[in-house]
């Protein structure tokens, strides 16, 4: 199995475990909601998230692959916050690979789509901004350090 396969494949079963071994130690991570995260801090962020996951249902298609890229079209379902709003989020992730491990992950997604879904009407008002982004950034990095002082 490629790692674009692997990783997705232990995504679908929320293993961080077997995700963050294909990783390199120097991972550079990107998505809409997180922004930037290198190293283990990437890591760490789907510790957090596979752990705090209870419903998750994921669907995943590799779209291109070769020895240092892949593409893969992913479509995550599952319920968001304290109001269990039912979320289903379409990404395209575009991988780079070195030496059986992924250096580079780019997570893309349509965030007010998301921001819609999950957060309701506030979402549907504001998900399109920056301000949003920026804020939506500073909450899950605030998170993942709560998360990472607690774990570490």
């Amino acid at each position: 199995m490629s790692p674009a396969q692997e990783f997705y494949s232990a995504l679908k079963r929320c293993d961080p475990d077997a995700m963050t071994a294909l990783y390199s130690s120097d991972i550079e991570f990107h998505d809409p909601a997180f922004g930037p995260l290198k190293g283990e801090r990437a890591k760490d962020m789907w510790r957090m998230l596979c752990g705090a996951q209870t419903d998750l249902k994921l669907e995943f298609d590799v779209l291109e692959e070769s020895e240092i890229n892949a593409k893969v079209k992913w479509v995550a379902k599952y319920t968001f916050g304290k109001e269990k709003r039912l979320v289903v989020n379409q990404a395209v992730a575009h991988l780079s690979i070195e030496n059986g491990l992924i250096v580079k992950h780019l997570d893309d997604f349509n965030l007010h789509k998301w921001a819609r879904q999950a957060l309701g009407l506030k979402g549907a008002l504001l998900g399109w901004t920056g301000f949003f982004k920026a804020q939506l950034q500073k909450q899950t990095n605030s998170r993942l350090d709560r998360w990472r002082e607690k774990n570490s």
